[in-house]
């Protein structure tokens, strides 16, 4: 399956058609609560892993870490990860964003000095964005959809940005099961929305096999 579809620089999504694809929502939504409890079950032995060996680096810190998004509609919600940085790395953020490795409403830096050991081994296999499997559960997010961004971040966008926040954002989306951190903010935003535009149950499972099999064998995430 290809996952570039349109290369036209401009995607203009109908929200009218997204809403009303009732059907294709309805069956989505089974799947996301099924698959994320069962998988939760699961690995419930793995997040207790990942819980010891975050506490055994940084006994004073959390070991999980949670952050107002962005998503459908503009809705906000409590997002949650693993904590793969240090304690205070919310305050550092602003000493760092002149160092910016992707261009746009978005911050990516590959060697960020906030990120503990433990952090970039977790960040490397996506094993700290499993958390979110809860966000699924309750409803905040699919487990198949664009990214959803910071408050900050959408304070930057235009109007056709915008247009990811048409549908529920998810765990894992099209450039990340693709090009990942490869490519600039103005790319995962045209990537995002293909996927908007296209959405359909063979193109979420595509993505979901991709997904799976880049974290057992990473390509590029930091």
């Amino acid at each position: 399956m290809e996952y570039s579809g349109d290369n036209s620089k401009t995607i203009i999504i109908d929200p009218i058609v997204q809403r009303e694809r009732y059907g294709y929502r309805l069956i989505k939504r089974l799947f996301d609560v099924c698959a994320s409890f069962t998988a939760l079950v699961l690995l419930s032995p793995m997040f207790l892993v990942v819980a010891i060996a975050i506490k055994a680096e940084d006994s004073q810190g959390k070991v999980f870490y949670s952050q107002i998004r962005v998503g459908k509609g503009g809705k906000r919600f409590k997002m949650y990860k693993f904590r793969s940085m240090v304690s205070n790395a919310d305050e550092l953020l602003k000493t760092l964003i002149s160092e910016n490795d992707v261009d746009g409403a978005m911050f990516k830096m590959k060697l960020d000095p906030r990120v503990t050991k433990v952090g970039s081994f977790i960040r490397k296999y996506s094993i700290d964005e499993l958390p979110q499997l809860v966000n699924v559960l309750k409803g905040n997010m699919s487990l198949v959809g664009p990214r959803p961004p910071l408050e900050r971040e959408v304070k930057e966008y235009t109007d056709y940005d915008k247009q990811r926040l048409y549908v529920k954002p998810g765990c894992t989306g099209l450039w990340q099961a693709t090009v990942r951190n490869s490519v600039g903010f103005d790319e995962m935003v045209r990537l995002d929305l293909i996927y908007v535009q296209k959405r359909n149950l063979k193109f979420d499972l595509w993505i979901i096999f991709r997904t799976v099999k880049i974290m057992f064998r990473p390509n590029g995430a930091y």
